[in-house]
């Protein structure tokens, strides 16, 4: 994780003329308020029995917050993110940096233009890959190259959710169980979903608007957005879980949340 101590700046820090992200509210960013949702985010995640690294921020690169935009991480190789907007290119070599300098060997810079993490949900069996708004199809060979798992492709066609991470969360990767928002893919991806995850916890419109799948799961906690633990509860409970409701509308104001703002180190 990183904290957003410039994140004041990061609401208007955009490409030109790209419009505001479909996953944020609209509004001026609050720094101190963010950062506080950020330092609950942090202590969730200890609560639980999970180590948390942190990033240092860096001045002028705002987007550091959204730690799963950055990179993905399988049985310790890291491929690096690569974005079709230069301005997120110093964010990028910074996390790579990162992981250069805390003993990961095994690093790739990437050819083709990917989302890190915020594209990719890692289930015991599948790499599942979303597709159509930040990633392009090329990216997800490379990714099974390098980490040696296979990738199955999702395309995505909801520019509301232009990332895989809203429309799709892993609730335990151990037993390959996964929630997701069925509208959100093409025809043919919702039936390769339905017949690699048949007992998948679908997710309908009022959950997915509550950012419901802008989660993290360990295989016992759900870790979600405030208001949609309330939503998705007695589902999630019925299944096992224990959701884990944290306030991050701030966050959103940039794009982040959750899982954005998460990059989890397997291995």
């Amino acid at each position: 994780m990183c904290p957003p101590v410039h994140f004041a700046h990061s609401a208007a820090a955009r490409t030109p003329g790209a419009g505001p992200d479909p996953a944020g509210p609209a509004g001026a960013a609050d720094t101190s308020a963010a950062l506080a949702q950020w330092e609950r985010l942090r202590e969730v995640y200890r609560s639980l029995g999970h180590t948390v690294e942190v990033l240092v921020p860096e001045p002028g690169l705002p987007g550091m917050v959204r730690t799963a935009d950055g990179a993905l991480v399988v049985d310790g190789r890291v491929l690096g993110a690569r974005s079709a907007r230069p301005r997120r290119e110093p964010e990028e070599e910074a996390q790579l940096r990162w992981f250069a300098g805390h003993g990961f060997a095994r690093l790739r810079l990437p050819e083709h233009d990917n989302a890190g993490e915020g594209d990719v949900a890692v289930t015991a069996s599948y790499l599942l890959a979303g597709r159509g708004f930040r990633t392009g199809p090329l990216a997800h060979g490379e990714a099974q190259e390098f980490l040696g798992r296979p990738v199955i492709g999702l395309e995505l066609t909801d520019p509301r959710r232009p990332r895989l991470g809203l429309a799709l969360a892993v609730l335990d990767d151990a037993a390959d169980e996964v929630a997701y928002h069925p509208p959100a893919f093409s025809p043919g991806s919702r039936e390769v979903l339905r017949r690699l995850f048949p007992d998948a916890l679908l997710v309908d419109e009022e959950a997915a608007a509550a950012f419901a799948l802008d989660a993290v799961g360990d295989g016992r906690h759900v870790v979600l957005p405030h208001p949609a633990a309330a939503v998705l509860d007695g589902a999630l409970r019925e299944r096992g879980f224990a959701p884990v409701g944290v306030e991050v509308g701030e966050l959103r104001k940039s794009g982040g949340g959750v899982r954005r703002c998460s990059l989890e180190l397997r291995g």
